[in-house]
């Protein structure tokens, strides 16, 4: 029976709950412990591992949010919920837009369910908890520290993202958690920003908001009733105010276009693009997966145009 590491969160930054109106352990205890296991053939294997370890947030009778890149591919998935019980479920669905992922348990948790709250309340400097498993011990006191777009070199775009200080050191899943008791986004990644001069690492989390209107396709279908992005399996960064391809996926749409690392994405559609975020809404707004890209590209020196035939994404 797999088991989770064990580790602490320094006492300094942990929730006391005497700075909250709620039921603090209660609501902690609302977060489980997560362990998949991927095949070695796997798509993602190589890039996320083939055994993955994070959190999630029991929302519904045996319904767990977790980060979905937890998930992905998954054969195995085991449940911890405190004193060393594990309960085996199931990868239910993953939202690729957002990054949710679910999972259905296969024996009653016997845990309280964390009540949705609204993300569109949260404003910067709000007091929040990042709660992991293991209630306050494995929790972080924070502050969002700033709400803004967030486009991720995996083709992943949020328009508005949460990221919270300080920082959860096991952040994949944790659940983000309101003074209202009320859960509020999923821990997504964690990310370092400059400021005065000084690196400060933060937690970007999916605002919970983006659930809502999914979540019944998700539960039914396992993924969301609408048409698939346009996916072209390139990573990408911004370098120098350019957006420079940095891998590519084994036989995507840039891998059988024969794109390279190190190419430069100068315009799609004839458009020229203005960061990674302008980038990917101009190939999204192209149409649905399937539908042809021209990108123009600059290699080597030289200016050319390609066309790549996009695939889905989930395919």
């Amino acid at each position: 029976m797999p088991s989770l590491p064990e580790w602490n969160v320094p006492t300094a930054v942990r929730p006391r709950a005497a700075d909250y109106e709620f039921d603090l352990d209660r609501a902690l205890s609302a977060v489980v412990g997560l362990h998949a296991i991927i095949p070695s053939d796997g798509f993602t294997a190589n890039t996320l591992g083939v055994e993955r370890a994070g959190n999630g947030v029991l929302i519904d009778d045996g319904l767990v949010l977790t980060i979905g890149y937890l998930i992905t591919e998954a054969e195995k998935v085991w449940l911890h919920v405190g004193e060393g019980r594990v309960v085996e479920g199931h990868a239910l669905g993953f939202d690729q837009d957002s990054g949710f992922g679910l999972v259905q348990a296969f024996a009653p948790l016997d845990l309280p369910v964390l009540p949705l709250g609204a993300s569109s309340a949260v404003t910067v400097g709000d007091r929040v908890v990042v709660g992991g498993i293991g209630g306050r011990a494995r929790s972080v006191a924070a502050r969002v520290a700033a709400r803004q777009e967030f486009a991720g070199y995996w083709e992943y775009l949020l328009d508005d993202a949460i990221f919270t200080q300080p920082s959860h050191p096991n952040w994949g899943g944790t659940g983000l958690i309101s003074a209202r008791g009320e859960l509020i986004g999923i821990g997504s990644l964690q990310i370092e920003r400059e400021r005065g001069g000084n690196n400060e690492q933060l937690n970007m989390m999916v605002p919970i908001d983006l659930l809502k209107p999914v979540l019944e396709d998700l539960r039914r279908f396992g993924r969301v009733n609408r048409p698939a992005r346009p996916w072209l399996g390139m990573y990408s960064s911004e370098i120098d105010d350019n957006i420079v391809v940095v891998g590519i996926a084994p036989k995507g749409p840039a891998a059988r276009a024969e794109l390279k690392t190190g190419d430069v994405i100068l315009a799609v559609n004839g458009e020229p693009v203005r960061g990674a975020a302008d980038t990917y809404r101009k190939i999204w707004a192209l149409g649905p997966a399937g539908v042809e890209v021209p990108l123009t590209l600059l290699s080597g020196g030289a200016t050319f145009d390609v066309v790549l035939h996009s695939s889905d994404r989930a395919k």
